[in-house]
């Protein structure tokens, strides 16, 4: 017989740490398999809204340094409409926070032991069908076996297709995000920008002194925006966002990749749960992803600590139905934002201008749809 765990995590990025993390402490076996031997340096930067925060200082993960977020500006280009979301009307200290993903997965899995999470380890093959579920996983040369009464895939799906009874889902956008850290001659005042343009969405987050880009455009004009020099760069973001803070004055070293949605159904199976990108991938179009599946991290160990029977039909039964509302309402709302607003129809610029007016005059449907991207939709709270 093969080791045997409690809990075994695939995948040791934010969100398989994190939910490793939550069951720290506890009387339970807990086993992280991560495929990088050392700590993340990646330089994209994380949104994390403020029900994510919460829930990562509970458990014990400082993210330091955060910009925060206390107000976020929504509005579409060549149309009218606009709402201002802010932190004061939602009763919270900030909407979110803006920090490294190197600093935010090295906040988790630096309270991980190295008996917990064992680096370098890759896994290759998935067994659900005896008592236990089984991974087979090469580590340091060698061909290695763990069993486990629940398997966790947070490792962005890799191995969903060897998996019975679960389909990928793939929607191709059409689109590229473009990535980096730009600076503006106005300071940025903690405030966020999302503007919708026919070819995608545009975000400005706070981040440090300056703001972290997301431009979304099609993948030719990608590349070609990703291939212009420092200056003719800035001229073409001004042009596209206008001039609310002023001029752009700098910008850093820039990346693009394609934008596409993802996402399993069903997301438990024998012996088994996903979490995270496993689970879905989104449009980081309002920020939805990481907290996502960091609620996934959170709702599947009060699961876990809650049962009698880890790995069990009724524990993963209970896991799917605490999610699927809130995960089901955050994969229509991401993809909806993308179809609704990425396109010139006159009747849905229309539509669009007015929808954002009539929320920006209702300040308790503002409330309700800042705590909804805060906390999530209609769910059983995570704190």
């Amino acid at each position: 017989m093969s080791e045997v765990v409690d809990v075994l995590v695939i995948g040791g990025g934010p969100v398989g740490a994190a939910l490793a993390l939550s069951l720290k402490g506890e009387a339970l076996s807990v086993t992280v398999l991560e495929a990088r031997t050392s700590p993340s340096n990646d330089p994209r930067v994380l949104a994390l809204s403020h029900g994510s925060r919460l829930y990562l200082e509970k458990i014990g993960a400082d993210i330091d340094p955060a910009t925060p977020i206390t107000k976020i500006h929504v509005s579409q280009k060549g149309g009218f409409g606009r709402t201002i979301l802010t932190a004061e009307e939602s009763g919270v200290p900030a909407l979110g926070y803006v920090a490294r993903y190197a600093d935010v997965h090295r906040a988790i899995a630096s309270r991980l032991d190295s008996q917990t999470c064992i680096s370098g380890a890759v896994a290759a093959e998935i067994d659900l069908d005896g008592e236990y579920g089984t991974v087979d996983f090469d580590h340091e040369g060698t061909r290695r076996r763990i069993a486990a009464r629940l398997i966790v895939m947070a490792d962005g799906g890799k191995l969903v297709g060897h998996v019975k009874g679960i389909t990928q889902h793939v929607r191709e956008y059409g689109q590229w995000a473009i990535t980096g850290q730009v600076k503006t001659e106005k300071p940025h005042c903690n405030t966020a920008y999302e503007r919708f343009t026919p070819d995608g969405p545009l975000a400005l987050l706070p981040s440090g002194d300056g703001f972290s880009l997301v431009w979304t455009a099609s993948p030719e004009e990608a590349k070609a925006i990703l291939s212009l020099e420092r200056g003719a760069f800035l001229e073409k973001l001004q042009n596209h966002f206008g001039e609310r803070l002023g001029q752009f004055v700098d910008c850093g070293t820039l990346s693009g990749f394609p934008l596409v949605l993802r996402y399993s159904t069903p997301f438990v199976s024998s012996h088994l749960a996903l979490v995270g990108n496993a689970a879905q991938t989104l449009h980081p179009v309002s920020g939805q992803g990481l907290n996502l599946g960091l609620r996934d991290a959170a709702m599947l160990s009060r699961e876990i600590l809650e049962s009698d029977s880890i790995g069990s039909e009724k524990m993963l039964s209970n896991y799917r139905k605490a999610r699927e509302i809130d995960r089901g309402s955050g994969i229509r709302f991401t993809d909806s934002l993308i179809r609704l607003f990425s396109n010139e129809i006159p009747p849905l610029r229309a539509g669009r201008g007015i929808g954002l007016a009539a929320l920006d005059c209702l300040p308790p449907a503002r409330k309700w749809f800042s705590r909804s991207m805060m906390f999530g939709f209609k769910t059983r709270s995570i704190l």
